[in-house]
C-alpha cells in the first residue's frame, strides 16, 4: 500500500517538474510516455485581442529604387484606390472558423476599430481591426492564402 502511494506521489511530482521545465522553457507542448504512463500538458493561451495597426496607402514608406516614372505608374494601378494592407505576413482568413460567416463582405461599411479580417503567423491568429471608418470595395486576398507584410487586403472607399 506505502509502495503505490508513494508511486502516485512521484508521478505527481515528475508532473510538477514538467509543468516548471515547461514554464521555464516556454513551451507549448510537453508529453512523456512510459510503460503504461503518459502524460501531456498542453498550454492554454489567453485569448486576449492584440491591436494591430493597418496602415492605409502612403503612411509606409518603402525603400524602393524607382528606375523611371514610366515604371512606377505601370505597378500602381494593380489596385486602383485606397486599400487596407496587411500589418504582417501569415495566412489570411476572413473570417474567425470555416463554418462562421466572414467578417466583412463587398459592399459592408465598417468602423474604425472593427475586426475586418484574421492573420495567422506562428499558430496565433491575430485580429486585424479596420483604422478608419470605410466601405468595403473589394476582397483583394484569397482566404486561406499567405500574404506578405503590407500586401492589399482590402480596396475601400472612406
Amino acid at each position: 500500500m506505502k509502495k503505490t502511494t508513494k508511486t502516485q506521489e512521484t508521478a505527481f511530482d515528475q508532473v510538477q517538474k514538467f509543468y516548471q521545465f515547461m514554464n521555464s522553457n516556454k513551451l507549448e507542448v510537453i508529453e512523456f510516455s512510459k510503460d503504461s504512463t503518459y502524460i501531456k500538458l498542453v498550454r492554454k493561451h489567453n485569448n486576449a485581442v492584440h491591436q494591430i495597426p493597418v496602415f492605409a496607402p502612403g503612411a509606409i514608406q518603402q525603400p524602393a529604387a524607382k528606375p523611371s516614372s514610366a515604371s512606377a505608374s505601370q505597378q500602381a494601378p494593380a489596385v486602383a484606390g485606397e486599400t487596407i494592407k496587411a500589418p504582417m505576413s501569415g495566412i489570411f482568413y476572413r473570417s474567425p472558423s470555416p463554418s462562421s460567416p466572414p467578417y466583412v463582405r463587398e459592399g459592408d461599411a465598417i468602423k474604425e476599430g472593427q475586426v475586418i479580417c484574421v492573420i495567422e503567423a506562428m499558430k496565433v491568429f491575430n485580429e486585424i481591426k479596420a483604422e478608419f471608418n470605410c466601405v468595403i470595395e473589394k476582397v483583394i486576398q484569397e482566404n486561406g492564402k499567405a500574404l506578405e507584410p503590407n500586401a492589399d487586403m482590402f480596396r475601400v472607399k472612406r
